[in-house]
This record gives structure tokens, sequence and C-alpha cells, in this order.
């Protein structure tokens, strides 16, 4: 478990992957739509660290395959989800990467979640904030330090 303080300029450049020693759950229309203590997390410079939840953890019947495709420099070629329940329908709520760059590997079709289109992400039990922005998908828990990239006027860092 993470509980001392870490600084986002101290995570490393390139990204890595590591094992998460901890919970992660994820919160859709009230219902717990993913919950592990199996999960990755991904850590770059200037970045709250993105989590990784296996498959196997996360209630897919909810979850459809989108057209959606974006490149990562560190982890290769995302693909994205849309969440529909009933009469809710999220686009875009959360991506994997099917084929992932060797150093990615072990996170090959886990699932990360965007903090900020769902009701809740929790980690070790604490309700998240998002990263800014639409392009990154960061969980800010409190024992993180920043400025973090991702809002506006954010870009050139």
């Amino acid at each position: 478990m993470v509980n001392k303080k870490e600084n986002v300029w101290d995570f490393p450049r390139p990204a890595i992957c590591e094992p998460f020693n901890g919970s992660l759950k994820v919160v859709v229309s009230g219902r717990v739509i993913a919950k592990t203590d199996r999960g990755f997390r991904s850590l770059e410079t200037s970045h709250p660290p993105s989590y990784y939840i296996p498959p196997d953890d996360i209630e897919m019947a909810d979850l459809l395959y989108n057209q959606r495709v974006t490149l990562c420099e560190w982890k290769g070629k995302a693909s994205y989800f849309n969440f529909k329940l009933g009469d809710r329908s999220i686009a875009d709520i959360a991506w994997t990467y099917t084929d992932p760059t060797p150093t990615f590997r072990k996170i090959k079709n886990y699932l990360s979640f965007y903090a900020s289109k769902v009701d809740a992400c929790y980690v070790n039990g604490e309700k998240v904030m998002a990263q800014e922005g639409d392009f990154y998908g960061g969980w800010i828990t409190k024992h993180l330090v920043g400025p973090f990239k991702g809002g506006q006027g954010t870009a050139g860092w």
C-alpha cells in the first residue's frame, strides 16, 4: 500500500508499470462495476497514476468496445469501451491495451477507467479526484503531490 507522500515529478520518464499492492474500486449508477486487489499502476513524470484492473474483476457485460483508438508512446495502441446500463450510457469510460509494448505486457487486456466519467473510484477505500482534462486518466489521492499535467495550460509541460 502506498501511504507516504509521492511527488508526481519524481515519477519516471519513460513511464513504467508496477503491481499495485492495495484495493481498487469503480462505482457507476450505485453499482460496483470493478473491484480488485490484483491491479497495476502506470507511473509517468507529472501524471497521477493510472490504475489497471484485470477483466476478471470487472462487470464486463455493461461495457462495449467502441471505435475509438489512440496511441500512447509508452504503452502502444489503446482501445476504448462505452458503458451501457438501462438508460445510462457513458462514452469512452475505460480503455485497454490488447497488444501493449513489451514493458507493459503485464497489463494486456486490463482496463483503466476515467475517474471523471464514473460516479466514484477508490484506492484503498479513499475516493479519488480525477486528473483534469480529458486526455489522461490519472487518479489523484491525498498521498500525491503535484502540480499535475492535464489541466488547461499544461500541454507543453
